[in-house]
This record gives C-alpha cells, sequence and structure tokens, in this order.
C-alpha cells in the first residue's frame, strides 16, 4: 500500500480535457479497447486515444449506437482507425465471444463501462448482482481472457473506472450477492466500485509481464449512468432543483473533464510503470481511513492486497465455472 507522500501527482489540474493530458502523446500503432465506448465519458476516452493515432475498438451492447462517432473519428485527419463490436460485460458467454475475435496484441484496456444503483435487485445469468457483475466481474473476465494479447504488447495498461462511491462500501465477501442481507443499491453499487480497484491490486501479478494496472474516480458528471435515478433521488443529492434543472456545482465536470483521468492513465509517459494505483483529478489519490476525512481520496478496504487477491480468485472461479 502506498504512503501519502509518494503520491504521484501530475501538472494537470482537475478539470483538465482529455486532449489536453494526452497533447504530444503519439499513439501511432498502438491499439486500444474502451468498453462502454459509445456514450458519456467513453465517447471522449476513444476520441482523445483515436486523435493521438491509436487503433480504437468500442466495446459495446449496442454497436449501432456508436455509428456516429465511427464516422466522425473515421473521417477525422490524422484519428487511428475505430470501429466498434458487440459485447455484453453482465453474459460472460459474451464476453468470451468477444476475447476470442480479438487477434494481435493489445496496448490500452479501458475499463469503461458501467451501472449504478439499480432500484431492485437484478441478478446476471451467473447469478451475481447486476452491478457487481457488470461493473466488476465482465471486466475482470474481459481483461484476463485478453492477458496474453495484453502481455504480448510488451508494455500494456490496464485502466479501470471506479467511483468515489467505493468509499462508503467494502467488498462483503459472506453476501457479495444480497442473498441475504436486504439490498441496497447504493451499498451495491459502492461495493462493485471497490471490487473495480481491487482488481487493479490484484493485477500486479501482471507486471512482470509488462503489464500495468491502475484505477480512478472521473468524478460528478452527468451521463446515462444516472438513468436510474429518479427525480426525487436526484433533487436529494442536490443534482436538480425543483424544477429539474441542473444545478451547478464547481466540482461538477463536463465529459472531456472526466474522461481525462482515465486518458491520462492509459497514455501519459507520466504514469508510465505505475500499478495498482487510484487516481482522482488526474493525480494519485490521498489515502482516508474515515468518514471525517472525505469528500475524495480512497479507502484502505480497496487497496487492500489480500482481499484483492481473495476477489481474485473468487472471480477466477466463477469464470471458470460460467465457461466449462
Amino acid at each position: 500500500m502506498y504512503d501519502d507522500h509518494d503520491r504521484l501527482t501530475t501538472p494537470f489540474h482537475s478539470h483538465a480535457t482529455a486532449a489536453e493530458v494526452i497533447h504530444g502523446v503519439d499513439l501511432t500503432g498502438r491499439r486500444a479497447i474502451v468498453t462502454g465506448g459509445a456514450s458519456g465519458i467513453g465517447v471522449e476516452t476513444v476520441r482523445a486515444l483515436a486523435a493521438a493515432g491509436a487503433e480504437v475498438t468500442i466495446a459495446t451492447r449496442a454497436p449501432a449506437s456508436a455509428a456516429g462517432l465511427v464516422h466522425e473519428l473515421t473521417a477525422a485527419h490524422g484519428s487511428g482507425s475505430v470501429h466498434a463490436a458487440p459485447l455484453d460485460l453482465a453474459d460472460l458467454l459474451s464476453v468470451d465471444a468477444f476475447a476470442r475475435t480479438w487477434r494481435g496484441p493489445l496496448d490500452i484496456l479501458v475499463a469503461n463501462a458501467g451501472i449504478m444503483a439499480l432500484p431492485e435487485r437484478t441478478v446476471s445469468a451467473q447469478g451475481w448482482e447486476l452491478q457487481l457483475a457488470t461493473n466488476h466481474l465482465g471486466h475482470f473476465a474481459l481483461a484476463t481472457a485478453l492477458h496474453g494479447s495484453l502481455r504480448a504488447a510488451g508494455s500494456a495498461r490496464v485502466v479501470i473506472v471506479s467511483s468515489g462511491a467505493h468509499l462508503t462500501a467494502g467488498f462483503d465477501f459472506d453476501d457479495p450477492q444480497f442473498e441475504r442481507r436486504p439490498y441496497d443499491r447504493w451499498t451495491a453499487y459502492g461495493q462493485s466500485k471497490t471490487a473495480d480497484v481491487l482488481l487493479a491490486v490484484g493485477a500486479r501479478r501482471w507486471a512482470a509481464d509488462g503489464i500495468t494496472a491502475n484505477a480512478l474516480n472521473p468524478g460528478w458528471i452527468s451521463t446515462n449512468l444516472q438513468r436510474y435515478l429518479d427525480d426525487d433521488t436526484m433533487r436529494a443529492l442536490g443534482a436538480i432543483d425543483e424544477k429539474g434543472d441542473i444545478i451547478p456545482q464547481p466540482y461538477y465536470k463536463e465529459p472531456a473533464q472526466g474522461a481525462s483521468t482515465s486518458v491520462l492513465l492509459a497514455a501519459s509517459p507520466l504514469v508510465s510503470g505505475v500499478t495498482g494505483r487510484y487516481f482522482e483529478d488526474n493525480e494519485e489519490a490521498r489515502l482516508v481511513r474515515g468518514p471525517e476525512e472525505r469528500p475524495g481520496g480512497v479507502a484502505t478496504h480497496a487497496l487492500d492486497p489480500e482481499a484483492a487477491d481473495r476477489l481474485w480468485d473468487h472471480a477466477t472461479a466463477v469464470v471458470g465455472a460460467a465457461l466449462r
């Protein structure tokens, strides 16, 4: 676990854009996958990587939804090639099918797709609570299935989009699927985002293969991630007023700003060789040990290497059983 005195900082401020943090970086010849790259901060992540010359695959449940972005970037002078491919992270068979079609090395994997605050407990085909299945297990299965391609790149990066919500919930190994405890949509979301950070910590085992993995909090951005939140919930969060209009806050970000930390971790030489860490606002987050030290920061429970290894083994068993 890192020490606050050794936190990695960069010249970029909290509201820098993805284009700013990647300025001057040449990704020509590099290949990237961005899950959920057809909407929200995923779109801006794809734009920035492609503008730097990378060949980008948008992995999405509905490839047709990416058609406009593909057309835009294909027509852009100097951009790398962009195309879309089907991937449903909640279905391990879909993840396996996607990985089987991949050929050659993979330089960048951005685990960006996610769902938030489902009002009722829903489970995937493999019996996992759907937020945990989508946000964590699907990305774990994808990363491990593509491990050979990441290793073949020689110096690959895995970027995992987590959330500040991880501060609210550790990973409950006794009842991760809410089979016995009452389902709470925010606890379930927070747990899934802790699992995302633990994935980055667990991937330290790949360092000898030239693969780094880091997690991040993109900040508060208004996207379709909030689609399960009704107006009363959004008002309670202070996000909208009585008329339903967004209440501007200084910490709000536009999608291009929200994508910046993802792009920093995916491509910047400033974080070369860094692995198993958690970033926000374009720098490594400070360690927090209790609610009084919030907002922001990273919780100790999300950086626990023993929990990371335990979750890795558990997820490996689930994926293996599903694909037998």
